[in-house]
């Protein structure tokens, strides 16, 4: 009797720490929504969403005038513009360094982190990311009176490449441009000067803003060099660990101005303004 009586004691022993291991769980998942929802419904109170980039990557953030005034603007500015529409509030943008944005976003000084920032797999154990909402092609940007010697990735071995410090571009460097030096500089217009100078051999950015740069820059030029293109480059909004709720709200909004073409738009007409204000 008193083994079954152990056994049985043995069994309901086990039953309950089963028992208690799945609801700690459930309470973990119902305090991560609830903290998500909380987050969601706190950007609504305030009628304020807080947004950290660094606007030195025309077209999508970079700094023009206004009516006289300087402005930050962009693709991921209107985008985010369209996001706290669709939220009911308004975008409050702070520009800083890019190695910085995310930090911004660790330390609670901001809701969102959108700078062309690329959801790679290390970012992803720190912060959630949104889906993709922009793919962009990469190229190198070289002096052209080297475009004869640089034609090709060996070419560029033992040269002084620059990549954004904290960006996707330091990857691509160390990965498709294996042989070269990488320079890590915290601007991406202080690289173009410094390709322009000659202090670096090329640098590595996405397509778009290296036309707009190009277009500034008469003697800059895109190098006929392919890099390969990688869906871990692609563009995605940063947020803070554990924002599934935010996250899908973010995503369903994404997917519409997606859809309706207003991305591609976003892009486009940015990069007609980074290049009208080039030229004034």
């Amino acid at each position: 009797m008193k083994k079954i009586t152990g056994i049985v004691m043995t069994l309901i022993a086990l039953f309950t720490l089963a028992a208690c291991g799945g609801g700690s769980d459930k309470t973990a998942d119902s305090s991560s929504n609830a903290k998500s929802e909380d987050q969601l419904a706190a950007i609504k109170k305030a009628g304020v969403l807080k947004v950290a980039t660094s606007a030195d990557y025309a077209p999508f953030e970079f700094h023009t005038m206004v009516d006289g005034k300087d402005k930050i603007v962009g693709a991921d500015i209107d985008l985010v513009n369209a996001i706290a529409k669709e939220l009911g509030v308004k975008a409050e943008v702070s520009d800083m360094s890019f190695n910085t944005v995310l930090a911004s976003l660790k330390e609670g000084k901001s809701d969102i982190a959108i700078s062309a920032i690329s959801a790679t797999k290390e970012r992803k154990e720190q912060f959630n990311f949104t889906d993709n909402y922009y793919n962009p092609p990469q190229v190198l940007i070289i002096n052209k009176k080297n475009q004869d010697k640089f034609t090709s990735v060996d070419a560029l071995k033992d040269k002084n490449v620059g990549a954004q410090k904290g960006s996707i571009q330091e990857d691509i460097v160390k990965t498709q441009l294996k042989d070269a030096k990488l320079v890590s500089i915290e601007k991406v217009p202080n690289m173009v000067i410094e390709v322009n100078s000659g202090s670096l051999d090329a640098m590595v950015v996405e397509k778009t803003i290296a036309e707009s740069y190009v277009e500034q820059n008469p003697d800059l030029m895109i190098a006929n060099i392919d890099l390969k293109a990688s869906n871990d480059e692609a563009f995605a909004i940063a947020l803070p660990k554990g924002s599934d709720q935010f996250q899908t709200e973010l995503n369903k909004i994404i997917k519409k101005l997606s859809d309706e073409g207003k991305i591609d738009e976003f892009v486009k007409q940015n990069h007609e303004l980074a290049e009208k204000s080039a030229k004034e």
